[in-house]
């Protein structure tokens, strides 16, 4: 996801949506380990790949991110721990309350780029907090409020 979320920086979720096929194969089945040991030919060959979007800090960050990974030790207990362990149920009445960021996610960005990430502002950290489900912005009348 986190490959995802920084490659649609400046780009709308639906192209990001429609490559999300071409970057499962491109980047190994998102197979951390594989990635990581990425070298300068497979850049090259992302880069020339149509089906992902072919920006090279995009891509090179996404190697960098998979190594920064591993010598996290993994990212799942250091991202929870962001939001206590549990996900954050907010109490939005409309869309236009939804931030962009949070102290939350600007916190993680802070420490993800400390440990050697890239692509990982404030912003696209909350909207990796929220499709992996750490934080709920659901609006309170939407039907998946309460389903999350």
């Amino acid at each position: 996801m986190l490959v995802l979320e920084g490659a649609q920086a400046g780009l709308s979720w639906s192209t990001i949506l429609r490559k999300r096929e071409g970057y499962r194969l491109a980047f190994a089945g998102f197979d951390v380990e594989a990635v990581a040991d990425f070298k300068t030919v497979d850049v090259e060959r992302l880069l020339a790949d149509p089906g992902i979007v072919r920006n090279r800090l995009k891509v090179e960050s996404a190697i960098a991110n998979a190594q920064a990974t591993i010598a996290a030790g993994g990212l799942d207990r250091l991202v929870w721990s962001f939001v206590g362990g549990a996900p954050i149920l907010n109490a939005w009445q409309t869309l236009a309350e939804v931030p962009a960021e949070t102290t939350e996610s600007r916190a993680m960005s802070k420490e993800l780029k400390r440990l050697g990430f890239r692509f990982v502002g404030p912003t696209i950290c909350y909207a990796f907090m929220q499709a992996c489900g750490l934080v709920n912005d659901h609006v309170v009348g939407c039907f998946r409020y309460r389903r999350v």
